[in-house]
């Protein structure tokens, strides 16, 4: 029979067990973070490298099945013809295309036996402050999906685009007129800038003051040095929080609260390991995108200035699967719908799935809101 005083001793120990457990998730998460890091894990081969922009190769899992959150997903040993080239935006790491075991979209499409590239555009420091939205979609992505071609053996392609990943996907496929671009996946890219919200509004008024000093001095954003654009990699940290104040704050609030939780405290290390070590943006790309993109509003007309060339989204002609998110506030679906509107494809959907900018590509809604969806819209779509 347990006394009072045996009961009390217990729950103390009780309590000092789970105080020394939280203690040590808070030390591990404060000062040895990156002890603690899933992201990054999924093997792969660089193929090429110019010293900044490196092209990767996932090769086959040797998994006989991997899991997707709460779902079982066998690894299948055939591959489909058409290989998946994955073009991410400037300023993110690579982390986000394989932020977690059960989280990776480079990992979930190796097992849906899709063979797998991605383009990692490097870390451009100030001496990279010269290029612009011509030397990425028309030099950089050409020069890397050739070598992809080579590699592969095949010609034709899907492109998969994330943000200004789907930009630099359109803008080449519009441009080159290649052929052999066979599907284009595009998630949370703006073609009506001016639509996204309260970004877009915003967005109203810096094209009227724009407008207003163009009309009276002649002065335009690009006759400036596009080294003053130069974004530092701590810059586009914060301001990719603070397009979601509330939500950052929230995630660490809900780390305070589940501290116990070992497994949510590494999924949180894991994350953050990709929001808090973004990379800088050449100025160049601030200087074309901004004006291009978002004063000017461009697309919403159908083309964009790249360099010296105008590029047609009529000339899109890849089948096409566009996806946006229900809660992103930077590329809302009234900004990235415009797209059925001006694409040539005759195949092309648009979809809307719950998430925001970053949500709907490696949130933990996305394997079900979007990845199983995409696998079986692409895979029929790449023998």
């Amino acid at each position: 029979m347990r006394t009072p005083f045996r009961n009390t001793v217990t729950r103390a120990s009780g309590v000092a067990r789970q105080s020394a457990h939280y203690a040590g998730n808070a030390f591990d998460r404060l000062f040895r973070a990156a002890s603690l890091v899933q992201a990054g894990q999924t093997p792969y081969q660089t193929l090429h490298s110019d010293g900044l922009v490196k092209l990767r190769h996932y090769p086959p899992l040797q998994e006989d099945f991997i899991e997707l959150d709460d779902t079982v997903i066998p690894v299948k040993r055939h591959s489909h013809r058409v290989p998946v080239v994955i073009i991410p935006p400037l300023a993110v790491n690579m982390l986000v295309y394989d932020l977690l075991p059960q989280r990776s979209l480079v990992r979930f499409l190796r097992a849906k036996g899709f063979n797998v590239y991605l383009i990692d555009w490097g870390m451009p420091t100030r001496e990279h402050s010269h290029f612009n939205l011509h030397t990425y979609v028309a030099e950089f992505l050409p020069a890397c999906l050739e070598r992809v071609r080579e590699h592969s053996g095949e010609q034709q392609l899907s492109l998969h685009g994330w943000s200004m990943g789907g930009m630099f996907t359109l803008f080449y496929s519009a441009l080159s007129q290649d052929p052999n671009i066979r599907n284009a996946i595009v998630l949370g890219s703006p073609i009506d800038s001016h639509a996204s919200g309260l970004i877009g509004l915003l967005n109203q008024r810096l094209a009227d003051v724009a407008g207003f000093i163009r009309k009276r001095t002649g002065f335009r954003l690009h006759d400036v040095q596009p080294h003053w654009f130069h974004t530092p990699g701590w810059a586009n940290t914060l301001g990719f929080k603070l397009t979601n104040p509330i939500g950052s704050a929230m995630g660490y609030w809900e780390l305070i609260v589940r501290l116990g939780d070992r497994e949510f405290v590494r999924n949180h290390a894991s994350t953050s390991a990709f929001l808090d070590r973004m990379v800088a943006y050449p100025g160049g790309v601030i200087q074309d995108t901004l004006v291009r993109v978002w004063i000017d509003n461009q697309l919403a007309g159908g083309t964009i200035q790249i360099g010296d060339h105008i590029a047609c989204l009529d000339q899109v002609s890849a089948n096409l699967l566009a996806i946006a998110g229900s809660e992103d506030t930077l590329v809302t679906p009234a900004a990235a719908k415009k797209i059925m509107e001006h694409v040539g494809s005759t195949d092309k959907t648009f979809r809307v799935i719950p998430g925001g900018h970053m949500g709907i590509l490696a949130g933990s809604k996305a394997p079900a809101a979007s990845w199983l969806e995409m696998a079986d819209w692409l895979a029929p779509r790449s023998d």
